[in-house]
């Protein structure tokens, strides 16, 4: 059986509009999209973007026990965005379809799994004759995805199922939004912003008036705005930004200062929502990392996020969404918790569930372990820094559930890698982290 894999890290489903992405953002999402092969099994077929580094895919292949060889990737043409993300026009290459096709003959293609389930896939798994092995392809096939993945679709369907959002609504036009902005502020919230697509915090930003906010976690930036009069102008100098340049909806919430963001990731079948695991994240001030299970929130907290979480995706599975959702919420600092976006897709957490828990640690060690992640570690090449922290006795060893991994390559982007740190508490996750960064210093 065979599992064809699709590395489609950047959508409009999830960012929006991708003429608006840098060279740069262009070059992280592809090297983001190299992660998919922790997913890998043996015989699998891989749509990358490009083809994997063989120094990336060995260390990978190291960890999961496939076999390198037994891997098989195909690299559609450029497309009108370049070939640094898997676009529509790229996956609906006709050559690129006539190479898979090829590639396929004489496989029993098991499943489709892509990092997002959307339209482009649906049609791609329906040309190819295998729209059967697609979870949920009659929804992602009448766009279903963006649907998933809207924070003002969000919203909507959080509120018809009771579970708990910020206070706020989704505006169309700017005398709604800035009406919306308005009532909060005057009430003495801070408000936050949200373009409908867009991930990572980017696409946020708070607004803030009585309610003193120096730094916005979860948002690019924080905008005093001191009167109605200074509402109407930022809501006129940033509507084309605030609607994705393209006429989408506003999402206009209340902001929580000092809540932490959390999340709990589920896989929706056709039978059951089932979890797959919590998680906190890292905001600096938006999402760098998060350390898994969450550490902030008591037992009790925990269940109800998982709870509601749950809620939300049964909505998610009843209507057809088929795969892996992350329900994003906040804890207050008054221990209350608001949901605020569902991810549609493989998400920058869903290794450390599917591939790190599921499939690295053992048994006896996946109740037991934490494991933190970060990005923007700088190394003299991704080679060198694999030798480093084996030289040092810092790599994870499966023995002992415990060690350093490096969990993306980003060093084509920025000379750097993200990297996970497992241990047996919180604390040790910090301490084994501080020996890695000593490594690099300077």
């Amino acid at each position: 059986m065979t599992t064809l894999c699709i590395a489609n890290n950047r959508t409009e489903e999830m960012v929006g509009d991708l003429t608006g992405m840098t060279p740069l953002e262009q070059r992280f999402a592809g090297c983001g999209a190299q992660r998919m092969l922790w997913w890998a099994e043996d015989g699998d077929v891989l749509v990358l973007p490009w083809g994997p580094d063989p120094e990336y895919l060995a260390y990978v292949t190291g960890l999961t026990g496939v076999r390198a060889d037994s891997l098989t990737f195909v690299v559609p043409p450029p497309g009108a965005e370049g070939d640094q993300m898997l676009t529509t026009d790229r996956l609906a290459d006709p050559g690129f379809r006539a190479e898979l096709r090829r590639v396929l003959a004489g496989h029993t293609v098991e499943e489709v799994l892509a990092i997002s389930p959307n339209g482009a896939v649906a049609e791609l798994a329906a040309a190819l004759g295998i729209a059967h092995a697609m979870p949920g392809q009659p929804f992602a096939a009448q766009g279903g995805n963006a649907l998933v993945n809207s924070k003002a679709g969000f919203r909507a369907v959080a509120a018809g199922t009771g579970v708990p959002i910020p206070p706020g609504r989704v505006a169309g036009s700017p005398a709604e939004v800035e009406a919306a902005v308005e009532d909060l502020l005057a009430q003495g919230h801070s408000v936050m912003v949200k373009v409908e697509f867009q991930a990572g915090g980017f696409g946020n930003e708070v607004l803030c008036r009585d309610e003193r906010v120096d730094v916005a976690a979860g948002a690019e930036r924080v905008v005093p705005l001191p009167d109605r009069a200074a509402v109407a102008a930022y809501v006129a100098e940033r509507w084309t930004w605030l609607t994705g340049g393209r006429g989408q909806r506003v999402v206009v919430e209340r902001y929580f200062t000092d809540s932490t963001a959390l999340y709990a990731q589920f896989l929706i079948d056709d039978a059951a929502v089932v979890l797959a695991g919590c998680g906190e994240m890292v905001m600096q001030p938006v999402v760098v990392g998060e350390i898994t299970p969450p550490v902030t929130p008591d037992t009790d907290v925990r269940a109800e996020l998982v709870a509601q979480g749950a809620r939300l995706c049964e909505a998610l599975r009843v209507i057809g969404y088929r795969g892996t959702v992350s329900a994003d919420a906040v804890l207050t600092p008054k221990g209350e918790i608001y949901f605020h976006e569902t991810n549609g897709r493989l998400t920058g957490s869903s290794h450390l569930h599917d591939a790190y828990f599921g499939r690295l640690l053992r048994e006896e060690h996946r109740d037991s372990r934490y494991i933190l992640e970060l990005a923007g570690l700088k190394v003299p090449s991704f080679a060198a820094a694999v030798a480093a922290i084996e030289e040092a006795g810092l790599a994870f060893d499966p023995e002992t559930g415990t060690g350093v991994l490096y969990s993306c390559d980003f060093a084509p982007a920025d000379g750097s890698v993200m990297y996970c740190v497992v241990a047996g508490t919180p604390e040790a996750t910090r301490a084994l982290e501080a020996r890695l960064l000593a490594l690099f210093a300077g």
